[in-house]
């Protein structure tokens, strides 16, 4: 009895496997946005000599700023690192700190709540800015040993 059920079943399932025709399969790409809240859509970089060191285009959006990339193989590859990941990995300094990415990583996403609870902003738009502000101009700094001026 228990033979002829287990036929009859396999029987059934064959049957419906070979009269089903493949269903075509719809790829269609989510939205990525860091931790799931922040699009990098609207995210603009608007100094131009920092267009190729900013990393927010499409191939460096991310959900989480953990991509495990290694950046330092090559020369100016950590131009191609997401800029908040960057953001992660320089936290992560001092001996206590090494390696601890996942809290650097927590500690940006917390960051991150507080500066869009504050400014009601994009919280890239508004770090994108500040390593915008944070660079030397022109004309205004020496860089090196020369001292400050």
């Amino acid at each position: 009895l228990k033979v002829a059920a287990l036929s009859l079943r396999a029987a059934r399932f064959d049957s419906t496997r070979s009269s089903a025709a493949p269903r075509p399969l719809k790829m269609s790409g989510c939205e990525v946005k860091l931790f799931g809240r922040w699009s990098y859509e609207d995210v603009m970089v608007s100094d131009l000599s920092l267009v190729d060191y900013i990393a927010v285009n499409k191939p460096a959006q991310s959900f989480l700023p953990h991509t495990q990339g290694r950046y330092q193989q090559k020369r100016f590859r950590k131009a191609l690192c997401p800029i908040v990941e960057r953001l992660c990995c320089s936290m992560m300094m001092h001996g206590r700190n090494n390696g601890k990415k996942l809290m650097a990583v927590r500690i940006v996403k917390h960051a991150f709540e507080i500066i869009h609870l504050l400014t009601d902003k994009n919280p890239i738009q508004v770090y994108v800015d500040a390593v915008k502000n944070g660079g030397p101009r022109e004309d205004s700094t020496r860089v090196g040993s020369a001292g400050v001026v």
